[in-house]
């Protein structure tokens, strides 16, 4: 089946966090969260730091276990699930830090990850190429991953969570440390990841003109709770938003 800008995959319709919560000995760090981010749609999660956000998403992709509440693939209840049930199952994921083999290539890198999906590996390092002509980092493929810049170690990051055209792909703040002009390339690329690849994206982001500019719907946690849910144009104007999170930009 073709994938990315060669097509779209098929998989899930929908990512649903029920109820969700997270607990940590007498900590609650995520409490009776629901949310549900849409195939084909971009959606914001916001909130200050210690909100609770990369818990969540660590619910959502099975990197943690919820002590309350599910989270739902459509219809399917993922209990149980690991990283590469999701994985597998359609929802990628970016990370904060890189995580990148460092002595290995850069399309080495992203190669690896459609192999341990089941490509061969002549299919993944062209599917890897694709991708990484896309993100305008194609000149670097046969460098060490160790030698690139920070930026350009998230769009490395980025190409792994996409080479297998996932129905999911959430990614943890990934303009954090790009200059304005990296962080308008970016939104570019995050505003036609659904079209081309058939994706929904949930973006966990504190640049605020990145997230009023790609998202459709945006919610907002603080302190582990949710806050608000809707249109940047609600949240902007939402009192208890700002409120919560007064560094928000409008």
């Amino acid at each position: 089946m073709p994938r990315g800008p060669k097509g779209v995959s098929a998989g899930a319709s929908g990512l649903t966090a029920e109820k969700v919560g997270v607990r940590f000995q007498s900590l609650a760090a995520v409490s009776d969260v629901t949310l549900t981010v849409r195939r084909g749609e971009i959606f914001g999660l916001i909130g200050p730091n210690g909100a609770g956000k990369t818990t969540l998403v660590n619910c959502l992709t099975g990197f943690q276990s919820p002590t309350g509440g599910r989270v739902l693939l459509d219809d399917r209840d993922t209990a149980g699930w690991g990283p590469d049930h999701f994985r597998k199952a359609g929802v990628a994921r970016t990370f904060q830090a890189g995580r990148l083999f460092k002595d290995m290539t850069v399309v080495e890198n992203v190669e690896v990850t459609g192999v341990g999906m089941g490509l061969s590996r002549r299919e993944a390092r062209a599917r890897g190429m694709t991708v990484l002509e896309w993100l305008g980092i194609a000149g670097k493929a046969e460098q060490t991953a160790g030698s690139l810049p920070y930026t350009d170690e998230r769009r490395v990051g980025i190409a792994r969570a996409l080479v297998m055209s996932p129905a999911f792909i959430l990614m943890d703040e990934p303009a954090a440390g790009m200059s304005d002009a990296e962080c308008e390339d970016l939104m570019g690329l995050v505003s036609s990841m659904p079209s081309l690849y058939g994706c929904g994206v949930l973006l966990i982001e504190h640049n605020m003109s990145v997230v009023m500019g790609v998202c459709a719907r945006v919610h907002v946690l603080d302190g582990g709770r949710s806050v608000a849910e809707g249109t940047t144009a609600e949240i902007q104007k939402n009192p208890a938003v700002i409120g919560a999170y007064l560094g928000m930009e409008a």
